[in-house]
């Protein structure tokens, strides 16, 4: 079992940035397409970015595209999500997981088994 630690929310104002960590421990996650989600109060967890074992495919919710970027350094076992021009309507609470399976490229909310406690991201106008 992977257990997954994100760090990096905050409060911020509209157009500022932010940079999510998620740090996994208890093994390996470079075999594991890994994703960020997010849920604002009662929304359902939307996804919100997805990476490749590799890094080759990527893929980002039309919400989010062009200003955010995810990323990952399987040597260090990390995955990030850095988030420029923020906006009101990206207050939400943004989780890290990884996909049940290895080199399963699949970005829908239920491929994902491991997650971690979330991070709380306010976006103040």
């Amino acid at each position: 079992q992977v257990l997954l630690t994100e760090s990096g929310g905050g409060l911020v104002q509209t157009g500022r940035s932010l940079r999510l960590s998620c740090a996994a421990s208890g093994r390996t996650v470079s075999p594991y397409t890994m994703g960020w989600f997010r849920q604002a109060p009662g929304k359902e967890r939307e996804f919100v970015a997805g990476i490749s074992w590799g890094g080759g495919s990527i893929t980002y919710a039309d919400s989010v595209k062009g200003r955010f970027t995810i990323s990952r350094d399987n040597a260090k076992n990390t995955v990030s999500l850095q988030m420029n021009s923020l906006k009101p309507e990206d207050t939400a609470v943004y989780y890290c997981a990884a996909n049940s399976r290895i080199y399963d490229y699949s970005t829908d909310l239920t491929s994902f088994g491991s997650w971690g406690q979330g991070t709380q991201v306010t976006v103040s106008s």
